[in-house]
């Protein structure tokens, strides 16, 4: 990770907010700040940090990735379209009539695993996901981007503690902190110790981060997997990501 250049990233990162902006106003509708508020752990993700084949996405040992909080689509779709997988002229076609880019992600397009219109179900389809590899015996990692607002949801504290109790440690759970949902602010707003103390009492490792900060972000991703690897037996990690009032929406 050491030949990593942070400002390329930087770069790419904005560049998924202009294409997410930019989407969702040619469709007069979406969630542009949810997008906004995860570009920087996305661009971290898609092109400093996972191993997989942009050119098939279908590879069965490519890195995984869940966009739980699938209202946050247009920035997946800027993610493989900067990887080239498709031409960034069709993000604009954003919920069209005729176009495979709904509102949310669904499997019929290459890249996505599973659909995840529904808050909250993405962390447990990735905990399938780290049983697989491990029943399978190939060693990719399973990375799921979470809403703060979503972790209302029961299933996803369901699926914490049957990570916790198979000590996945190829599992990575980001948990975006914006403090906003939809309509109200979340219940937790900025309190990343109230997330840290639920996750570690399923058994999970925990970091806080800044999830702006892109140098940290990736210094964190790359403590995870030597974590993970040399202590199997200590569960998986979660980053929790604070971010300012500029950027919000679950």
């Amino acid at each position: 990770m050491n030949d990593i250049d942070t400002e390329i990233i930087k770069g790419i990162a904005n560049q998924l907010r202009i294409h997410s902006i930019a989407a969702t106003t040619a469709a007069g509708s979406g969630h542009p700040t949810s997008c906004c508020s995860a570009a920087d752990l996305v661009a971290a993700l898609f092109f400093g940090h996972m191993r997989y084949d942009p050119k098939n996405p279908r590879y069965h040992n490519n890195d995984r990735f869940i966009l739980s909080k699938g209202h946050a689509a247009p920035l997946l779709y800027a993610a493989w379209a900067e990887t080239g997988l498709f031409p960034v002229e069709e993000l604009l076609k954003l919920r069209q009539f005729g176009s495979d880019l709904e509102g949310h992600p669904t499997p019929r397009l290459s890249f996505v695993d599973v659909a995840t219109g529904s808050l909250g179900q993405g962390l447990g389809a990735g905990v399938g996901m780290a049983l697989c590899a491990r029943l399978d015996s190939l060693d990719y990692r399973t990375y799921v981007l979470m809403g703060d607002g979503e972790c209302s949801e029961g299933a996803v504290w369901e699926a914490a503690s049957l990570a916790g109790l198979n000590q996945l440690n190829n599992l990575v759970a980001v948990v975006d902190v914006n403090r906003l949902g939809q309509s109200e602010a979340a219940p937790l707003g900025h309190n990343l110790g109230a997330f840290k103390e639920r996750f570690e009492a399923f058994g999970w490792r925990t970091e806080e981060i800044d999830g702006h900060d892109l140098e940290e972000i990736l210094e964190v991703l790359k403590l995870c997997v030597v974590q993970g690897i040399q202590a199997c037996n200590l569960g998986v990690p979660i980053l929790a990501e604070e971010t300012d009032n500029l950027r919000k929406g679950g």
